[in-house]
């Protein structure tokens, strides 16, 4: 019977393995980091990729064109041509044929530039981007637009295309503040690691005031490190947080199957943990290097998309759960879900640690 049970605890495992590799190879998304220089006549665009955060076939692609490969480059440079659209105006900026500037032979990120000659002066600078036909709906740009006397960011997603800066008005903070929020939104939406943590809390956290406690605790303590992190003030090694992530998953899933859980103490580990939860969730500001003002907006708008995507998430699986509370189900429920949690957990855990 041990046997057996074992052989069924491995496949178990294995099957977990195969399923969450892919499913949380890029969980919250990939990013890319713009910078658009507006001069007087012409825009300066420039783009930072990171190979392994992307498909397999374009990260291939980005490590061939590093490496000095000229095809693969004037491939890559005519994504940017093709798929980023720039006018002033009326007049369409015309894309140059790009360059890539030298980098160190360790650095892991890729850049690409690219100059726009817009005949005439700017003032007034639509941007759109269209790179997720090519590399992924779940791909994000990070634009920082740098324009004289003013600085301005906005999250290009595949339903946030365009943007426009105009250089006399002060108006398109609010614009980037929006776009920001969304990111936010399907940042926690995609972020299954993070849902699942919340999750495996929620499913032996109590009644109702028990439940608002560890979901009021993680809240807190995620936008308290969010803004430390992203503020460049406290930092910590990705591969370290993505693992602890990984490891508090595992955990709260153990506690639900094999200890009781003190109900009352449950939001002291909802606020211990998602501490480190924020410093996932920093990551997609943290590269853009935004002035002071630019990255507070941001980060304001970013972490109120966070709480919007994670109230949605909680009005929906907070009922349920007490509604299952009221069925002869409740602990098969908790029992084949925190087993799930688990099994998720601890090959996350392997892969982010030791892979």
């Amino acid at each position: 019977m041990k046997a057996r049970t074992a052989r069924l605890l491995a496949s178990w495992v294995l099957v977990a393995a195969a399923v969450v590799s892919p499913v949380f190879a890029h969980t919250g998304g990939s990013n890319g980091y713009a910078s658009v220089a507006i001069d007087r006549d012409s825009v300066r665009y420039s783009l930072t990729l990171w190979p392994a955060a992307l498909p397999p076939a374009i990260g291939d692609e980005l490590r061939r064109a590093r490496a000095g490969d000229p095809s693969s480059r004037q491939r890559l440079l005519g994504f940017i041509r093709h798929k980023v659209t720039l006018r002033a105006g009326r007049r369409r900026c015309e894309p140059g044929p790009g360059s890539w500037p030298a980098a160190s032979p360790s650095a892991e990120s890729v850049t690409l530039v690219v100059d726009f000659a817009c005949g005439g002066d700017v003032r007034d600078l639509s941007l759109r981007d269209d790179l997720f036909d090519v590399f992924g709906a779940d791909y994000h740009t990070l634009a920082r637009i740098d324009a004289p006397g003013r600085t301005t960011q906005f999250a290009f997603t595949p339903e946030t295309r365009e943007t426009r800066v105009r250089l006399d008005d002060a108006s398109g903070g609010h614009r980037g503040l929006a776009s920001f929020a969304l990111l936010g939104i399907g940042h926690i939406l995609t972020g299954w690691d993070h849902l699942l943590f919340l999750l495996g809390l929620l499913l032996r956290g109590g009644g109702w005031f028990a439940l608002a406690k560890i979901i009021t605790a993680f809240t807190l303590a995620h936008s308290v490190t969010l803004a430390l992190a992203a503020l460049d003030i406290v930092v910590l090694p990705d591969r370290l947080v993505e693992a602890v992530i990984a490891l508090s998953i595992a955990f709260v899933a153990a506690e639900n199957l094999f200890f009781k859980p003190v109900v009352a103490r449950r939001w002291l580990v909802s606020f211990c943990f998602g501490l480190v939860h924020g410093f996932g969730f920093s990551a997609a500001l943290r590269e853009l290097g935004l002035s002071s003002h630019g990255l507070l907006l941001s980060l304001f708008g970013f972490n109120a998309g966070v709480e919007i995507g994670q109230a949605l998430v909680v009005a929906v699986a907070v009922p349920a759960l007490v509604l299952v509370r009221e069925t002869r189900w409740e602990r098969r429920m908790i029992w084949s879900s925190s087993l799930a949690i688990l099994l998720v957990g601890v090959v996350l855990f392997v892969e982010r640690a030791f892979f």
